[in-house]
């Protein structure tokens, strides 16, 4: 299993999961379940590879089944809800339904979809409400982004008893994502929506449609099918709402999302204004490189073997460089988890050039001093680069990760587990700049 090639990329959860089939993976994995507590034991143990079957026996399984009962109670139900990539592997998240309790498992699947670990899952940390979230003063309702043969659910939140009002559509990060952008039992985009509702500003967020459809980027793709289609799609939305002030409608993109965010306001003219939050400056690929690095220095492991699996993380690395196909290489050839396609469109594409030929949108750039994942180095740049341009804002909040919320130290993915809300002087600096227009 990689250690850390691509073990962020800007977000928790890999492209590379793409590549698997996610609704063969939710069939096996509850249809094991029903075997399982049918005690149909023999038929559940040929779902395991041939490995794992000599570590787990028929006679463990009914062990667990046997547990679970005295635990738990008669099983009610047990269905597939997640799914993400880990590495050489793919994890299946179950959620249980019990007489007396719930539990929650983990099947991890190999290639050839056999089952080669199954784990019960700690009793999850729930995501906990900002104290600026005060569902008085604003409004959801729930509908969709639709495109032939596809449907986003998207929510709107509007602020009560104000006639006209800005609206921000968020964009996600890299990475399969919810409409709330959660990770872990935090939800950067929820706090974001209640925070600038309370503030008088409308929000537009969606699932994310490589969640929903991962078959569609089985072959090759960009950013144009991940993230740029359905931005201008909520964006025409955005226009939609009844209150809207059309003349004040910015988007908000978060780290892969704000590189991206020049990009959308070259594809829709009108907008007022765009919010880079933890954007890159500089290639992904320079981006996942430091990302590396920076594991490798806080794991402390300094062995030969580490150095060597760092090393090979990045001469893997500099194969993602390519700006044109190379000889032999098909746009759907896979280079990291990701097809040559996405490699040479992101490349081809300068942020800090296409940012500086913006002259009518205004332009706030925030970034935290705590975030690992896209660094203070990206904001000198952006700095250096569009500083002195009368159009653009910036702010570096020393002590924000990358998922906007107040942290003593940079830390690990470990912190992500953490529940913590987006930073309240964050959300009132930024409804401060949009209403300063």
């Amino acid at each position: 299993m990689k250690k850390f090639f691509l073990i962020l990329l800007l977000s928790v959860f890999s492209l590379s999961s793409f590549a698997q089939n996610v609704l063969s993976l939710f069939n096996k994995a509850n249809t094991f379940f029903d075997l399982f507590f049918e005690n149909k034991l023999d038929e559940a143990h040929n779902y395991f590879s041939d490995e794992a079957k000599t570590k787990v026996s028929t006679e463990n399984l009914k062990q667990l089944a046997n547990l679970l009962e005295s635990r738990l109670g008669k099983v009610k139900s047990i269905d597939a809800i997640q799914s993400k990539n880990q590495g050489d592997f793919f994890a299946v998240i179950l959620n249980g339904v019990f007489e007396n309790d719930t539990q929650d498992f983990v099947m991890l699947f190999d290639k050839s979809e056999k089952i080669v670990g199954l784990q019960l899952l700690p009793k999850a940390i729930t995501y906990q409400k900002p104290s600026y979230a005060d569902t008085n003063v604003y409004v959801e309702k729930s509908t969709y982004i639709e495109f032939p043969n596809h449907q986003l659910a998207t929510v709107i939140t509007t602020p009560k008893n104000v006639k006209s009002f800005p609206v921000v559509v968020l964009v996600h990060g890299s990475g399969p994502s919810d409409m709330d952008e959660t990770v872990g039992p935090n939800k950067p985009f929820k706090d974001m929506a209640a925070g600038l509702a309370a503030k008088g500003i409308a929000t537009v967020r969606y699932v994310k449609r490589t969640l929903i459809y991962p078959n569609d980027f089985k072959g090759a793709f960009t950013v144009k099918e991940e993230t740029l289609d359905d931005a201008v799609l909520a964006l025409e939305l955005a226009k939609k709402i009844p209150g809207a002030d059309l003349k004040n409608i910015y988007v908000l993109g978060h780290s892969l999302g704000g590189m991206l965010a020049p990009r959308i306001a070259t594809l829709v003219s009108d907008l007022k204004g765009i919010v880079l939050v933890s954007a890159p400056a500089r290639k992904l690929t320079d981006i996942i490189a430091d990302q590396n690095k920076y594991m490798f220095e806080l794991s402390k492991d300094t062995s030969q073997a580490m150095k060597d699996e760092l090393q090979k993380a990045m001469t893997e690395l500099e194969k993602t460089k390519i700006t044109k196909l190379l000889p032999n290489m098909k746009p759907d050839s896979a280079i990291g988890g990701l097809p040559a396609s996405y490699w040479i469109d992101l490349n081809n594409y300068d942020q800090l050039a296409t940012a500086k030929k913006l002259n009518k949108q205004r332009i706030y750039i925030l970034q935290g001093g705590n975030d690992f994942q896209v660094t203070e180095t990206d904001f000198n740049i952006w700095n250096n680069e569009l500083g002195k341009k009368k159009n653009v804002t910036l702010k570096l909040y020393p002590e924000l990760n990358h998922l906007l919320s107040v942290q003593t130290e940079k830390g690990n993915i470990m912190q992500y587990q953490k529940p913590a809300n987006v930073s309240e002087q964050l959300i009132d600096d930024l409804a401060n700049w949009i209403k300063a227009n």
